[in-house]
C-alpha cells in the first residue's frame, strides 16, 4: 500500500502510505552469494499458502542465481525508468544477495549504495501499529475499543474500533485523496501539517461504508491510531516510536522525524506527483503530511532486521501477534491484517511517498527476507515499481510464492 496524492484508496497494492513507487543506470556495488475483548465483528480470514520445506521453498543464492537476479532487476529498472535501487535477499543456509544498481543522485551521478538512508512511506504503518499493539499488551488500550473513546469528532466514532482502523475497514475517507489537500501540499511541499489538519480533509467527506463492511486503504486510519498512542502514553508519537519500537527492535538507522530532517547519507528522490506533472526532486519535501501513516526513514540493514521482527512478532505477545496476522481479503492472492499484508505468503508492507518506494517482506517457511529500496515513486503502466521488482525477484527464487499486486486505479491513496 502506499500514500500517493492522486486517487482513492488503493487496496493491497498500496500497502504503504501514500506516500508513492522506481532510471536505468549501471550497476554499482556487488552481489554476494554465500553459503482485549473478543471482537464484536470478527474478520473473515483469507487462506494463506501453506509453507513448504525450506529446501523446496528457496534456492541457494549461487553466482548463477545472482546473475539471474541482476538481469531481472536491470530489466525492471530500464522499463520503469528507475534511477536507482538497492535489493537485499537472504534466507538461513541459502546465502545472501545484496546489490545496488543505478544512481542515488542524477545531478552528481553518485551511485546508489546499500548504506543510504531512504524515506519508507507506508512502511511507517508497521511501526505505528506495533506501538498500538504494545499498548494492547500492556492493557492500556483494547483493539475493540471505539476510536471515540480516545479522539472526539470522528464520524461513526462510537462504532469504529481500533481493530477496524488498523485493518483498513473503518469506512473513513482517505484525506490524501482529497482534492484540496493535494493542491495545498503540492503548492507548498515544504509546509508542515498537523494531524488535526489532515483529519479535517477527511471528515468533510461522508463515510464510505459502515464499519467493517469491507476493506478500503485509508491513511486517515493511521493518523487516528497515532493520536491514540499519544493520548494513552502522554508522549509525542515520534518520541514514543523512536524509543519503544525502533530502539527496542535494535534498529540503529531508523527514525520518525519531527519535520523534513533527513540524515546523511541519503539518496535523492524523484517524483511526478507535481502540479505540472513534470518530474521534480522531492528529497526535502516535508513528510509531516504522512505522519503516523508514512513519515519514517530507514536503511537497508535496519529493514532487513525489521522484516523478521514485524512478521514474527518479536516485540509483542504471541496472542497479539496472532491477531495482527489475521488477514482479510483485499486483492486476489492478498490479504491485509492489522497494519500488515500477506501477499502469496510474503508478510510485511510496502511504502511510497513522493520520491521514494520500498518493500520489506518475510516468507516464514524458509525464513526468507526481501527488501527493495528505490528513489522514485513514478508508476509504470499503473503499477508501482516496488511491486514490479518484488514480482521479478520472487518469480526467480520462490515461483510458488510470487509477490504480485494487481495494478489499481490511481485515484488518491
Amino acid at each position: 500500500m502506499r500514500t500517493r496524492l492522486r486517487g482513492a484508496a488503493v487496496a493491497a497494492a498500496a500497502l504503504g502510505l501514500v506516500v508513492s513507487p522506481v532510471g536505468a543506470g549501471a550497476g554499482a556495488g556487488a552481489a554476494y552469494a554465500v553459503g482485549a475483548a473478543a471482537p464484536a465483528r470478527p474478520a473473515v480470514t483469507v487462506p494463506v499458502p501453506a509453507p513448504t520445506p525450506a529446501s523446496e521453498e528457496f534456492p541457494r543464492l549461487t553466482p548463477a542465481v545472482a546473475r539471474e537476479l541482476d538481469a531481472a532487476i536491470r530489466k525492471v529498472m530500464a522499463e520503469a525508468k528507475v534511477p536507482g535501487v538497492t535489493v537485499a535477499l537472504s534466507a538461513p543456509g541459502k546465502g545472501t544477495y545484496v546489490r545496488s544498481f543505478g544512481v542515488a543522485d542524477e545531478a552528481t551521478g553518485m551511485p546508489m549504495s546499500p548504506g543510504l538512508n531512504m524515506r519508507i512511506g507506508s512502511e511507517t504503518k508497521t511501526f505505528t501499529v506495533t506501538a498500538l499493539l504494545q499498548l494492547v499488551d500492556e492493557g492500556k488500550a483494547g483493539l475493540d475499543d471505539p476510536i471515540g473513546k480516545y479522539v472526539d469528532g470522528v464520524p461513526n466514532g462510537d462504532r469504529i474500533t481500533l481493530r477496524e482502523l488498523a485493518g483498513m475497514r473503518s469506512g473513513l475517507f482517505n484525506y490524501s485523496a482529497d482534492e484540496d489537500f493535494g493542491k495545498a501540499f503540492l503548492s507548498d511541499p515544504d509546509r508542515p501539517f498537523t494531524p488535526q489538519q489532515l483529519l479535517a480533509y477527511s471528515f468533510k467527506h461522508p463515510v464510505l461504508f459502515e464499519p467493517n463492511a469491507k476493506f478500503d486503504y485509508s491513511n486517515t486510519n493511521l493518523i487516528l491510531l497515532g493520536l491514540v498512542v499519544e493520548k494513552v502514553t502522554g508522549q509525542r508519537l515520534d518520541d514514543y516510536i523512536n524509543r519503544e519500537v525502533v530502539a527496542a527492535a535494535g534498529l540503529k538507522h531508523t527514525l520518525f522525524p519531527v519535520g523534513a530532517e533527513f540524515p546523511s547519507p541519503h539518496a535523492q528522490g524523484y517524483t511526478d506527483q507535481t502540479l505540472s506533472g513534470k518530474t521534480a526532486n522531492a528529497t526535502d519535501w516535508n513528510p509531516s503530511w504522512g505522519w503516523a501513516a508514512g513519515a519514517m526513514i530507514s536503511n537497508l540493514s535496519d529493514l532487513r532486521s525489521w522484516a523478521k521482527t514485524v512478521a514474527t512478532g518479536t516485540l509483542l505477545k504471541p496472542a497479539t501477534q496472532a491477531e495482527r496476522l489475521k488477514v482479510v481479503p483485499s486483492l486476489p492472492g492478498a490479504g491485509y491484517g492489522l497494519g500488515i499484508f500477506n501477499v502469496q505468503g510474503w508478510i510485511g508492507h510496502n511504502g511510497s511517498l513522493p520520491g521514494y518506494q520500498s518493500l520489506t517482506v518475510y516468507l516464514p517457511g524458509p525464513e526468507a527476507t526481501l527488501v527493495v529500496l528505490l528513489n522514485t515513486d513514478t508508476d509504470h503502466r499503473g503499477s508501482e515499481p516496488s511491486t514490479l521488482f518484488g514480482q521479478a525477484i520472487t518469480e526467480i527464487v520462490t515461483p510458488g510464492h510470487v509477490f504480485t499486486l494487481p495494478a489499481q486505479p490511481v485515484t488518491g491513496h
